[in-house]
């Protein structure tokens, strides 16, 4: 039987996003795209050659520390309870190696360094945030993860023998050992990882409630922007001591805004979730849209500064560097 939640956002075909009229996107969409139409990403240029994110943030050793592997892997901590985000460990985000997708940095994880992982985030079943390679190692190493996963993805886990897994609609909670609670909000994407796979599975963003330290961290897994989410997400948790939000793969817009959000509309979102500290993901590790590598975090600069938001709100770091939060 479907939530009330799932009647808006399910049919006979699958999933799909509340606001349909403006995320629907076409074939001829990326046929544009491929023949050069939009030729943004000349107009947009690049980014100073010295320019360097200005964190200033130290990182200090405690029970509350975040640190970006890459792409959107993250190692989260607090209160003795490690958690990861969509983690990929893998050279290439596809089901075979395609040169386009290789990883542009050497990976700055290593597992033998980490003594525990209790839960697993994924966001949705894509390559670049499902991949079965990193799952594997992972659940050798740590066979009593937490698997917390959206709705119709169970199946893929329990072929590779995996069975430890919680499937959450939007909206839906699940307290661990009176410890830490995960809600499944909604994100505006899309699933699939094949041709009749699209849409089988949902997407979600997740928010963390650490009971023990009363701190909050929102991963927001991929998505583009609507008005209406985000804002909701904010009234309902007040406030968010952390959030991982996308800054890349945003060029060409046209294609692009109905389901990645460009630096502008990450500083949004940080503003609408009442976030304290924010941190970029979503960029440098994989080339996936026709803005350079290196123009997120000079975007999210130029960003901040337009809406006046202080700088070491919103970061954009390096793989493998640690903050507290």
């Amino acid at each position: 039987m479907k939530t009330k939640w799932q009647k808006e956002y399910q049919n006979k075909r699958g999933f799909f996003n509340p606001y349909q009229k403006a995320t629907r996107r076409h074939f001829w969409n990326v046929v544009l795209w491929k023949l050069g139409f939009y030729n943004e990403s000349k107009a947009r240029g690049k980014p100073p050659e010295d320019f360097k994110y200005p964190t200033n943030i130290k990182f200090e050793k405690g029970d509350n520390f975040c640190s970006w592997v890459n792409h959107c892997t993250f190692l989260i901590g607090s209160n003795n309870t490690t958690v990861l985000t969509d983690p990929i460990f893998s050279n290439y985000c596809s089901p075979f190696p395609i040169a386009s997708l290789r990883r542009r940095h050497e990976l700055k994880l290593d597992l033998s360094n980490i003594a525990q992982v209790d839960y697993v985030l994924i966001s949705h079943n894509h390559y670049d945030h499902l991949d079965k390679f990193s799952v594997n190692i992972l659940n050798k190493k740590f066979p009593e993860i937490k698997w917390i996963i959206p709705l119709n993805l169970s199946k893929w886990f329990k072929k590779l023998g995996i069975k430890n897994t919680f499937e959450l609609d939007w909206w839906e909670e699940i307290i661990f050992d009176n410890n830490i609670k995960i809600t499944a909000v909604p994100s505006q994407h899309f699933s699939g990882r094949g041709l009749f796979s699209m849409n089988k599975s949902l997407w979600n963003g997740y928010v963390l409630e650490f009971l023990d330290s009363r701190k909050k961290c929102y991963f927001t897994g991929d998505t583009g922007y609507n008005e209406y989410d985000f804002s909701r997400i904010g009234r309902k948790f007040k406030s968010i001591d952390l959030s991982l939000i996308p800054i890349g793969t945003y060029c060409p817009r046209p294609f692009m805004r109905a389901v990645h959000i460009d630096p502008n509309e990450a500083v949004t979102i940080h503003k609408e979730v009442r976030s304290r500290l924010s941190i970029g993901m979503h960029w440098k590790t994989f080339k996936l849209s026709d803005e350079p590598l290196d123009l997120p975090p000079y975007d999210l600069y130029r960003a901040m500064t337009r809406e006046k938001v202080p700088l070491k709100e919103f970061i954009a770091i390096e793989p493998g560097e640690y903050v507290s939060w």
